[in-house]
């Protein structure tokens, strides 16, 4: 039997939104990092991007387990003497939630280009309200709480 490798030119792409209200950030961003690799697929080529685009809507009204909008910190240093800055997660989320969600999510693909061509495919958004109604994306909300209430 041979295996199935997936070409470029045949992959078919979907629109896929996911309300994050109420979703747990790491369960959410791992659940749409997948989606994005195209593990979902039974064609998935681990060389070969064959993931669907995503939309995650509402990025402002995700949560996050116990305290660690609190205790969670991201570290940063600008290489100079005294650089060194301590950011709560919390403070992320208020000033920026798309790119602190859209962070999270990149840390679960793979480190490469072809994590970098996945990424592209993800948009984040702070309401409820997207701009690729034209694409007609498909809202697979549902199937999300279902898979993460186990």
């Amino acid at each position: 039997m041979k295996s199935y490798l997936a070409k470029p030119q045949e992959i078919e792409r979907k629109w896929l939104v996911v309300d994050a209200t109420d979703m747990v950030l790491g369960r959410l961003a791992a659940r749409v990092a997948a989606i994005l690799r195209g593990k979902h697929k039974p064609t998935y080529t681990p060389n070969v991007d064959t993931g669907d685009h995503v939309i995650v809507i509402n990025a402002d009204k995700v949560r996050l387990t116990a305290d660690k909008l609190q205790s969670k910190i991201k570290y940063r240093h600008s290489g100079i003497p005294g650089g060194f800055q301590e950011i709560p997660f919390g403070k992320l989320m208020e000033k920026n939630p798309v790119d602190t969600v859209a962070r999270v999510i990149k840390g679960m693909l793979p480190h490469n280009a072809l994590g970098r061509q996945m990424f592209r495919k993800l948009k984040v958004y702070v309401g409820g309200e997207h701009q690729h109604a034209a694409q007609q994306p498909e809202d697979i909300t549902g199937s999300f709480q279902k898979s993460m209430s186990r």
